[in-house]
């Protein structure tokens, strides 16, 4: 497989930006799955460092679909939206009811893009395709805190 196709996988986060209908929505999916597989090692450190590794080449993969779809931030680049969804709920506690409010807020911040999210979407590249979801993901970890903390609801 060149670096092309691993390239596209990585951007298209397993072709789930491909799916025509909210293809955001089918990365963030993605990305509650990834954290949910990476919280069976029950090691914090390990969560924080697969965020890390999907940061990088996520970074890595939109400049390679930049150039390849010859624009900006193409819908088909969901690692962003994985990136920003693993943030959201980076080291709060499982279950359904954070996992559930995490990914609501995370597509509300994502799709509103709150400041400076919309500024940073401005940065060059990859960086910028990164950011703005980075950023949500940061907007989307502090609701689920305030939310578990204001709400008498389990995390089982």
């Amino acid at each position: 497989m060149g670096m092309g196709k691993i390239a596209f996988f990585v951007w298209t986060a397993g072709f789930s930006g491909l799916v025509p209908l909210a293809p955001g929505t089918a990365g963030s999916a993605v990305g509650l799955a990834l954290l949910a597989l990476v919280r069976v090692s029950r090691n914090d450190w390990v969560e924080l460092f697969v965020l890390v590794v999907v940061i990088g080449v996520g970074i890595w993969s939109a400049n390679v679909a930049e150039r390849h779809y010859r624009r900006e931030d193409p819908g088909e680049v969901v690692i962003d939206e994985v990136a920003g969804m693993m943030l959201t709920l980076l080291w709060l506690p499982s279950g359904w009811a954070s996992f559930l409010i995490g990914f609501l807020a995370f597509r509300f911040f994502d799709i509103v893009k709150p400041f400076p999210a919309k500024t940073a979407e401005r940065l060059p590249g990859g960086w910028g395709v990164m950011a703005d979801d980075l950023i949500a993901g940061l907007y989307g970890y502090a609701s689920v805190r305030i939310a578990l903390w204001l709400l008498p609801i389990g995390t089982a």
